[in-house]
């Protein structure tokens, strides 16, 4: 038997993670809303489907799976093993009410309790690997600097000097800054292309998160150029920085083109886009900070980095679905294909740059790690 199931999230004003679990009808046990596909909903959208059935949950789910579990279904018959995949769902709400909400309870978990609270093994897994929080550095890890990528490899015998070279500047919390604003930016456009409160208030939040982004990006080329030792190499520093402002950019010339046309209705491969932007900014929230410790982090850099190129293949595919329908319910409205095509070309651009960021990363992780 297969099934589908939502771990819908939330991120807390301390960057951390938390998933809602519900209890299962019939024994009480800690589970996932997860169901049977539903015929005319992708998988994803049926997932956010019973995601709402089960829990009331409402928010953005991401096109691209984010697993599978196996568990045992007990039936009259006797039992059968179902394989359930699961798609992450960015919660924004949790209605007053929903059909099953006097038959199963809800409770928000760590991820770390929400791993300990289900009982099956492949989903504990895909609950604990959701985010692992970075690893607080040492004082030994925070006082050695990386020195830059062409001076250890053309001095390889100079690598003992790192130890005794101090980190300078902030670049790692400007980082962070700047990814909390991809958040956000995602967040927004999220919230227009899925209809969540007016057009205009959410056009002004992607703005004023670009304007944010760029003051940051400003930042850290001015650091570039000021500090002596920076922790990867400079080069790394600007394309890093400028991968994820491009991102942000490109959420900003979306919301324009939307403004500019004046958009108001947006077609669901669309939204589909807007799932997979969100995911791809919450992996990036968690990896930036991973960079404070490459070497300990490289592993969960990696698996990171290839999910995020992971969806931005699904983006592409959904980008492609899209245009195609688009074409094929406006031959006798060119004006409107137009239109529709360049707000898709913005948000394949979107997650595009998210794999340029993933690519930076990965570049580091080879140098460093």
């Amino acid at each position: 038997m297969h099934q589908i199931g939502a771990l819908p999230y939330r991120m807390t004003a301390d960057g951390a993670i938390e998933v809602m679990l519900i209890t299962s009808r019939d024994t009480g046990r800690w589970v996932v809303p997860k169901g049977h596909p539903i015929v005319g909903l992708a998988p994803h959208d049926a997932a956010a489907q019973e995601a709402w059935e089960e829990a009331g949950v409402r928010g953005y789910p991401c096109a691209a799976m984010l697993g599978d579990f196996r568990y045992i279904k007990r039936r009259r018959r006797g039992v059968i093993e179902a394989t359930v995949a699961i798609y992450p769902l960015a919660a924004v709400r949790q209605d007053a009410d929903w059909p099953e909400r006097g038959q199963r309870q809800t409770r928000w978990f760590t991820l770390s309790d929400a791993a300990a609270a289900v009982d099956e093994p492949e989903l504990q897994a895909l609950i604990a690997g959701f985010r692992t929080p970075p690893a607080p550095s040492t004082l030994a890890e925070r006082m050695l600097p990386v020195i830059c990528t062409g001076i250890r490899r053309r001095f390889p015998m100079l690598g003992w000097f790192q130890s005794l070279m101090p980190k300078q500047g902030r670049f790692f919390e400007q980082f962070e800054a700047h990814a909390a604003t991809l958040v956000a930016g995602a967040d927004a456009l999220a919230k227009l292309l899925h209809g969540e409160g007016a057009i205009a208030e959410q056009v002004a939040a992607i703005v004023a998160h670009e304007h944010e982004a760029d003051d940051i990006t400003r930042d850290v080329l001015q650091d570039v150029r000021r500090v002596f030792v920076t922790p990867f190499d400079r080069s790394a520093i600007i394309e890093l920085i400028g991968a994820m402002d491009d991102a942000i950019d490109q959420m900003n010339q979306t919301a324009n083109s939307i403004t500019l046309y004046g958009v108001t209705d947006f077609y669901p491969a669309m939204r589909d886009m807007a799932g997979i932007i969100v995911e791809a900014a919450r992996i990036t929230a968690e990896a930036i900070p991973l960079l404070r410790s490459v070497n300990r982090n490289g592993d969960r850099l990696n698996e990171l980095t290839a999910r995020m190129i992971r969806i931005e293949g699904q983006a592409d595919d959904i980008h492609d679905q899209g245009i195609r329908s688009l074409f094929l319910e406006h031959q006798d409205n060119p004006m409107q294909f137009v239109v529709g095509r360049e707000i898709y070309s913005h948000l394949e651009r979107i997650v595009d740059r998210f794999e340029d960021v993933a690519n930076e990363i990965q570049g580091l992780v080879i140098d460093h790690a």
